[in-house]
């Protein structure tokens, strides 16, 4: 990081790990601002669903990416004015979004935009590359994990709270098919940075990993 660039604290993580409540968190306790990258890419993934795009037709996608008309605030996302904030934690957008994220076009057409969200007084992302690819001058780099079925319930758990109806079977099916794709993309694969903190939340609530991760960052130390 260079002197007098906003700090960034990336948290990378699988499916599930919670690193979106945490990261929301740990943002609205240090009054930063908030990027969850995924959201993007599930925003991509409805524009092509609704077009009726060839999910592998990287030039088409890497465009739709590139033109993407999406805003965010909070946890809220509009496309083109319309508030599709719901229809992204849908599994048809949730798997279309892990096929396309595994496009090379598509991830370097969204660089630049995620890197946009890097702004006074801070930035807390969540992600699968943020430390790795996004931000490597993250100030602190936190990668977040949970066992297979923890995870599964976790999401389960959020799909019923939103009135939507998924079976454990699946879930487990879905996330484990989402590792293998998220680990072994050529471009930009999940992996724990070297200089990341490991956090297991399998056993943890959501309120005490924000608190581990805001004592790391009061650790961390910071450019001159």
């Amino acid at each position: 990081m260079a002197p007098g660039d906003p700090p960034v604290i990336a948290i990378d993580g699988p499916s599930a790990s919670g690193k979106g409540t945490v990261a929301q968190g740990v943002a609205g306790a240090l009054g930063f601002h908030y990027l969850n990258s995924g959201a993007l890419y599930r925003a991509v993934a409805t524009t092509a669903l609704e077009a009726g795009a060839d999910l592998d037709h990287e030039s088409a996608l890497s465009d739709i990416a590139l033109n993407l008309s999406a805003e965010f605030n909070g946890n809220a996302v509009r496309l083109g004015g319309r508030d599709v904030t719901r229809d992204l934690l849908t599994e048809a957008v949730s798997v279309a979004a892990s096929r396309i994220a595994a496009l090379p076009g598509v991830r370097k057409a969204l660089l630049a935009r995620q890197r946009a969200f890097r702004k006074p007084p801070g930035l807390v992302a969540d992600g699968r590359d943020m430390g790795s690819v996004v931000f490597p001058d993250a100030v602190l780099k936190i990668f977040l994990t949970a066992s297979l079925e923890a995870r599964a319930e976790r999401r389960h758990k959020q799909l019923m709270e939103k009135g939507m109806n998924a079976t454990m079977a699946a879930l487990l099916q879905d996330i484990r098919e989402r590792d293998q794709r998220d680990t072994m993309r050529a471009t930009a694969p999940l992996r724990k940075s070297a200089n990341a903190v490991l956090i297991d939340t399998t056993t943890m609530s959501a309120a005490d990993a924000t608190a581990q991760v805001l004592a790391l960052y009061r650790q961390a130390p910071r450019a001159p």
